[in-house]
């Protein structure tokens, strides 16, 4: 089979954390071709999609003790040509956030691929799904939350809890999240500059005390649980974000976690969201990560498993 991977440059991808590496790995170890692409290397003419596509050969990682090891030039690219989409069997949008203007054209230019070649995830669940709203679909689960760009809702909402977490709508690995508390005096600062003076809308979730314990990763697969890792805040670091120094973790998938995951599967299904990180702290759900989840590397490495394996499986009986 014919995998298309849409990434960021790969001379800018971490072999040793990065999960699309790992998935074109376990593509390329079974026996599937692997193509690479950018989002600006696409083309619609005729109303055909068009990618400029280059085959990738890549030397796997090895486990050296308790880590993960590659070598220096870990992959090699052939000569590139320009092919429809068409001809892949599967396209994996896995362009890192942040979603922007650009990256919204690309999800509406890969929503013209014929169903005979599955897209994941689905352009028109990208385009529903901001990774920070698409949460508020599940309030059973969700701890209390708001959507504001009005600072006196705001200064409320903290005033009422003494703390609060702040959000960016569009922000990823923890960048730009605040830990709000009424006695700051920086506080009204802080909200114009993070709502551009009330010009840009922000989550505000009320503040768990489990955050120090970690910040739970799991990885849904069409709509099941398949992995999990917890995310640790290191130093005086609030945010256990890997991107922002968090220390990994292994970790149980829970009666209550698995509760959330069935709360939330059914409209991931209906939405097309078959490769998803869900985001949770004690027993609540907080984000819903859906444009380039990641966590792969370090699951297989703590729990002993090959998720990139997995997901690739699963992707061919879609298609086969």
């Amino acid at each position: 089979m014919k995998f298309a991977f849409i990434i960021d440059p790969i001379a800018q991808l971490n072999p040793v954390h990065d999960s699309s590496v790992a998935m074109m790995e376990a593509a390329q170890a079974a026996g599937h071709e692997v193509w690479i692409t950018e989002f600006h290397q696409l083309t619609v003419k005729n109303g055909q999609v068009w990618g400029f596509l280059l085959p990738v050969t890549l030397t796997p990682v090895e486990l050296a003790g308790d880590h993960w090891v590659a070598v220096e030039d870990w992959y090699k690219m052939g000569e590139g040509s320009l092919q429809p989409l068409s001809n892949m069997d599967a396209v994996l949008m896995r362009k890192d956030p942040p979603v922007t203007i650009p990256y919204l054209y690309t999800t509406q230019i890969l929503d013209l691929i014929p169903d005979s070649t599955l897209v994941v995830n689905a352009p028109r669940g990208l385009q529903a799904a901001n990774e920070k709203l698409y949460a508020l679909n599940f309030p059973s689960v969700i701890p209390e939350t708001i959507v504001t760009q009005d600072k006196a809702v705001i200064l409320d909402f903290v005033a009422q809890r003494e703390a609060a977490i702040l959000k960016p709508l569009a922000g990823k690995g923890g960048e730009g999240i605040l830990f709000l508390e009424e006695r700051d005096r920086n506080l009204n600062s802080l909200l114009e500059i993070s709502t551009r003076d009330a010009d840009t809308p922000l989550m505000l979730q009320e503040y768990l005390p489990a955050a120090s314990q970690g910040d739970k990763r799991i990885i849904l697969l069409d709509g099941k649980p398949i992995g999990a890792l917890n995310r640790i805040p290191t130093g005086k670091e609030f945010r256990g974000n890997m991107a922002v120094g968090g220390r990994v973790a292994q970790t149980e998938i829970t009666p209550r976690d698995q509760e959330i995951c069935a709360t939330v599967a059914p409209q991931l299904k209906a939405d097309g969201l078959y490769f998803v990180g869900l985001d949770l702290i004690g027993d609540y759900l907080t984000e819903v990560n859906v444009t380039s989840p990641t966590g792969i590397r370090e699951i297989d490495l703590l729990s002993q498993v090959s998720l990139g394996k997995t997901v690739i499986d699963w992707i061919a009986q879609q298609v086969s």
